[in-house]
Parts: C-alpha cells; structure tokens; sequence
C-alpha cells in the first residue's frame, strides 16, 4: 500500500513512532547497540510511512526533547516544526514507567574518567524568545528543565564530584601537584553561602571560583542561578566561573561562562522575597 504522502501523522502513528523512540533511546543511554535502519523498516510495517518520514519525525521528537532539556538519540538532529498532537504524546509517553525520571536524573551509566573532560565553547546566546505557542508554554511550566535540574540533587552533587575529581586531574597533568592537591569541594565542606562549588586554580596559580551545573540535557538547557550567585559573579569577575556540564548520563561534555553573565544568558528574575 502506497505511503499517505503529505497526509497529516494520525494519532495512532504518533503514539507508535514516539513509543519507539523511547525505548531506542533508553537503549543507546544504557549502552546497547540500537540499529537504526532496522527500527526503520519494523515501523515502516506498521504505520506505512517511508523511511525519510520516519526519520524526520524522530527528528521533530528531538527537538521535542531538546526543548525539554532532556537527552535526544544521536544522529536525530532537532527539527523543530513540530504538530501539537506530537508534544502531547511525548508528554503522555514520559508520565509511562518513570521515564522523565530516567532521563533527567540517572548519573553516567557508562564510565566516563574525569581526567577525559575538556571545556568547549558555550552556545551562542540567542534572541529572546518571543511569547509563545499556549500549548508549548504549559508543557514548559510543567515540565521546567532548570526547576528539575535544581531539584535533582544527586544528579548535582554527582556533577560536583565530576568536576571536583576533573579538576585535580587537570592540573596534575600540567605539573601543579601542589594545586591539585589544595582544590576544595567547597560547597560539600563549607555549606552553599559562598555562591560556589569548588575552589580551583589556573596553571598559573590564579584563583577559579567553579559554579557547577549539572544537566542530562544538552548544552541549550537553561539552569537556576541564586542571587548569591549573581552577586558572586559581580563582586568576583576576575574569578567566577560557571561550569556547565551536560549531557552528563551519556558522555559528560562541558562549557565555562565568565562574568557579566548577561553577555552570555538571558538573566530572568523568577522570585520575590516578601517582607514585613
């Protein structure tokens, strides 16, 4: 039977396609072999779309994803001219089996040595985005990337140690012995008030103030920053740093944001403290 081209996904398709992307995607985040072409030819059996319409809609999935800020299949590159009925089968496939969960919180599955990380460049900034599709804003609200990250705490404190063990790696191999061994999890011993995470050092002995973030999601994912941190970042130019890490459950990588932030992020105030 000839593909219905140009017709409109049905509900039922979506719901097959987006099933199977996610346990494709629980599978390559687990370290089995996926083969993309056979998935492909299975689903072509089922929901009589050809391969590049198959293919492109797990693209659309990723972009779905993305927006999330939740881990994606590789080689899916985000395309974004989704159909609503898309996000909410994806919305109803992460509320199955604690998926969202997986996702967003679970540590690296596969070892990945600190002493392997290295600091890219961090994405561009992009235009402020406008106001908004309605139903893509709900689903945003409910489902807010930076509130799960903040409140994924063993997801946090796995990314501090991450960086923790990475910093004392990094200068043991330029030759600082004597500075490895004087890098602090300052948040770990000291408490939260310093508006950082770890004490560390330049080469040259210069003082780095790292704040971490910690993501499952790729490099676009927005985070939480504290007003102490803000403040931290101001008063400390010459040595605060944010340290973003992502796509942390599949294969760390990592950027570095130096202050004035807001050359870099889009800062929104999301909180009022209330008083007498």
């Amino acid at each position: 039977m000839p593909e219905r081209s140009g017709a409109s996904w049905t509900d039922f398709e979506i719901e097959v396609i987006v099933a199977d992307y996610g346990d494709m995607l629980r599978a390559e985040l687990a370290g089995e072999p996926v083969v993309k072409v056979e998935r492909n030819r299975a689903l072509q059996e089922v929901i009589n779309r050809s391969h590049g319409s198959i293919e492109f809609k797990h693209r659309n999935i990723s972009a779905v994803l993305e927006l999330l800020g939740l881990p994606y299949i590789s080689g899916y590159k985000p395309a974004r001219n989704y159909q609503h009925a898309l996000f909410e089968a994806v919305e109803a496939h992460l509320a199955k089996g604690r998926l969202l969960h997986e996702l967003a919180t679970k540590p690296p599955t596969i070892a990945v040595p600190p002493e392997s990380l290295v600091f890219g460049p961090p994405p561009a900034r992009r235009d402020q985005p406008a106001a908004g599709d309605a139903v893509i804003g709900r689903m945003l609200r409910k489902y807010d990337p930076a509130e799960r990250d903040q409140r994924a705490r063993a997801l946090g404190e796995a990314g501090e140690r991450f960086l923790y063990e990475a910093e004392q790696n990094r200068l043991s191999a330029e030759g600082r012995d004597d500075l490895a061994g004087r890098v602090r999890w300052v948040a770990k011993e000291d408490g939260d008030g310093a508006g950082y995470d770890i004490l560390s050092f330049s080469r040259d002995g210069g003082e780095r103030w790292l704040e971490v973030k910690t993501t499952n999601g790729p490099q676009t994912t927005p985070f939480w920053l504290t007003e102490n941190e803000r403040l931290v970042s101001e008063e400390r130019r010459d040595v605060f740093r944010i340290a973003r890490l992502y796509d942390f459950s599949r294969a760390p990588a990592a950027y570095q944001i130096r202050p004035p932030l807001d050359q870099h992020v889009w800062l929104t105030p999301t909180n009022y403290r209330a008083g007498f």
